[in-house]
């Protein structure tokens, strides 16, 4: 059997490994640079690849097309592959194949990162030997070929969904549904929810769906399309015979005929966004037998995701946060109502279609100055220029903080939430967030 990788980043050199070990016939294809430490993987495993374009009579020979979640289906090469009838699937969907783990599969428009590695964080605690991968860490692929885990945490973006045929957690979680990458879409919302409910697609009456009973995206999709798993919801506004909910500053969830109960004040993670988060990863460890006691001490002992509203430093009373990875309109909502104090807020980058207007009654209360740290800054500028006195254009990180150094006053703070991808100035978001916390060390 042929197996053919298009990308030769994290997902593809896992799953070429995996793929090797299995008996696959296995090719690279990258048409860009393929990064040192990838390329060294594959020098030492005789693993035959190519860089800087894609040779298609290599490519159309393939049994099955692994596409890496960066690659849109819309490229021609994927069109044309799908036209010949060559399988075209993502890492998730070949590499669960080869293992028979428990998986809880996670995903959403936000908080999908923070839920994946607190839910990681409590079944490690309750001494499962758990995984956690996807969208996060070593790729999924490469821990089923090289470890042994039962069960498995995974973080799946729209795009590896897109990709999956057979794939059925045992625990599917929906975190929120809020309009991102439609340029993937074509600018079509309704496709872009198809793909986050391909999550349970395949999953019996056996399995769990949890999700975000206040998302009214969510719950208008599951009034019109049936389900077979069963349905556990969470919600800060309404109450549960099954789910999980809030009651007096306290988190109730009923998974069977148990109840555990926690306050909110005693969680590691504040915000209404981490009661959330905090729910959707207890009732996962709750299916999963975790002990109510060693539930808690993890919700109490958690350390958040780096980049997601991460405090850096305090300096001269000034609060500094990193919030790069807040790459939508619904993320940087989030960090905005989370604010306690008059922020100095940082904004900008690649914009994905974003409609800023639904930030406004934050930013009218709780936002003294924007700083903007994009190229093309105009939609900002347009949307709160009558609103916010003080908008600075800057072009780097240093610059930014710099600025915000100027204007923050003492207990206010500096919170960089951008709402934007990272490209037009940053590799990422991580070294967009990295640039900022060695910026406000360099004050």
């Amino acid at each position: 059997m042929r197996l053919v990788i298009l990308g030769g980043g994290e997902s593809g050199i896992g799953t070429a490994i995996l793929g090797l070990k299995k008996g696959y016939d296995v090719f690279v294809s990258d048409n860009g640079v393929i990064a040192k430490k990838y390329k060294q993987v594959l020098l030492s495993n005789k693993i035959a690849f190519e860089e800087d374009g894609h040779s298609e009579e290599k490519i159309f020979s393939a049994d099955v097309v692994m596409k890496s979640p960066g690659i849109s289906d819309t490229v021609s090469l994927a069109v044309s592959l799908k036209e010949k009838g060559v399988r075209v699937i993502s890492e998730i969907e070949f590499a669960s194949q080869f293992t028979d783990a428990n998986i809880v599969g996670i995903t959403g428009s936000n908080g999908k990162t923070t839920t994946t590695m607190l839910t990681h964080h409590i079944l490690k605690e309750g001494m499962l030997n758990v995984g956690m991968a996807g969208n996060i860490g070593v790729s999924y692929a490469l821990q089923v070929a090289e470890s042994n885990f039962s069960d498995y945490v995974l973080e799946l973006s729209s795009f590896q969904l897109d990709g999956i045929e057979k794939f059925a957690p045992h625990i599917a979680i929906i975190t929120n549904i809020t309009s991102d990458h439609l340029d993937r879409y074509d600018y079509k919302i309704e496709n872009y929810i198809a793909s986050k409910f391909r999550i349970t697609k395949n999953q019996t009456k056996e399995d769990f769906l949890i999700y975000d009973a206040d998302d009214l995206i969510i719950e208008d999709w599951l009034k019109k399309n049936k389900v077979q798993a069963q349905l556990l919801p969470f919600s800060l506004e309404k109450e549960f015979i099954r789910g999980a909910f809030l009651k007096k500053d306290e988190i109730i969830i009923r998974t069977n005929t148990d109840e555990f109960k926690m306050g909110i004040t005693s969680l590691a993670l504040q915000g209404n966004h981490n009661v959330k988060n905090a729910m959707a990863a207890s009732m996962t460890a709750q299916l999963l037998r975790v002990r109510k006691e060693t539930i808690r001490e993890s919700l109490e002992s958690f350390e958040g995701a780096e980049h997601r509203l991460e405090k850096v430093l305090k300096i001269n009373g000034v609060e500094y946060i990193n919030d790069s990875k807040a790459t939508n309109v619904n993320a940087t909502f989030y960090a905005l109502d989370s604010m306690q104090t008059q922020t100095v807020w940082i904004v900008g980058g690649v914009d994905k279609g974003n409609d800023y207007f639904e930030l406004m009654p934050l930013v009218r209360e709780k936002v003294k100055a924007i700083i903007c740290l994009g190229l093309d800054n105009q939609k900002i500028i347009q949307t709160f220029g009558n609103v916010i006195d003080l908008i600075v254009e800057t072009a780097g990180a240093e610059e930014a903080v710099k600025v915000a150094y100027k204007i923050a006053g003492k207990g206010e703070s500096v919170l960089l939430s951008p709402a934007c991808a990272s490209f037009d100035l940053f590799d990422s978001y991580e070294d967009r967030g990295r640039q900022f916390k060695q910026a406000v060390r360099e004050l």
